[in-house]
């Protein structure tokens, strides 16, 4: 008998896990003693820990005696999935995307027709539209603001322009509601948005949505630089922003098709 584990861990429980965590997209059945070699155990120990998973229904029974991940572990993943918090799935995808774009990297959230940053990232080369999270910006007048407002039911959207006395920060801001309207109707098709030089001179930026479980809009994320070199770096930035939107609504539960 093995001596207790002085942190109180459980050796069977680990070895439970163990068997659980090789199951893989490239190894979706595996057998008794394949599970064996693969985590260094007994063949009995590996067969009476198959058969109790089996039972708790987080394994079947597969043919010519291989088991395979059951449907109760897709039930349990879909009950994780939701409740991972936003920041905590964002962040190390955000310092990933500073990381391969050397620019700053934000994320907003919509209120009425202002974008607020919930998380932003300084880069290198930091262009200096403001310094912190929690700053708030007219929506028509960013990327992640764009990609919010294309992503709200039509209605809502009608009912919130019905006042809108959009603010010119920079002679390129966009104040006609028709040109905005065909805008936002662009980026809800393409599933992208940029900004150049609309809410400051010499900044740049390309922003993309993040899904929720129910593939509902929820925020958006942008990479913003300096115009110096757009044209160059705004296709590069555009792949990497998608990719990162992509894999923080992953993070978070949404699936492919999921879109509303």
């Amino acid at each position: 008998m093995s001596p207790p584990d002085p942190a109180g861990r459980l050796s069977s429980v680990r070895n439970a896990a163990r068997v659980l965590k090789a199951y893989s997209r490239a190894d979706r059945e595996l057998g008794v003693s394949q599970l064996a070699r693969r985590l260094g155990l007994g063949v009995s120990t590996v067969h009476r820990l198959l058969v109790t998973l089996t039972d708790e229904g987080l394994l079947e029974r597969g043919e010519r005696g291989t088991y395979r991940l059951g449907l109760q572990m897709y039930e349990l993943g879909v009950t994780v999935f939701p409740n991972l918090d936003l920041h905590e799935a964002a962040l190390p995808v955000l310092a990933s995307l500073r990381e391969a774009t050397g620019e700053s990297v934000q994320m907003g959230v919509l209120d009425q027709l202002d974008v607020v940053y919930v998380e932003r990232l300084e880069g290198p080369r930091t262009v200096r539209i403001f310094h912190r999270a929690g700053h708030r910006l007219p929506a028509h007048t960013t990327s992640t603001g764009k990609v919010l407002l294309a992503h709200l039911p039509a209605e809502i959207l009608q009912a919130r322009l019905v006042d809108w006395q959009p603010a010119r920060l920079t002679p390129h801001t966009i104040t006609d509601q028709r040109v905005l309207l065909d805008q936002l109707g662009r980026v809800a098709e393409r599933g992208w948005s940029q900004n150049v030089e609309e809410s400051a001179l010499g900044a740049v930026s390309v922003g993309a949505p993040v899904r929720d479980d129910t593939g509902a809009v929820i925020a958006a994320i942008s990479v913003v630089g300096p115009t110096a070199g757009a044209r160059h770096t705004l296709p590069r930035h555009r792949a990497a922003v998608i990719g990162a939107a992509a894999l923080i609504s992953t993070r978070i539960g949404y699936r492919s098709g999921q879109d509303r």
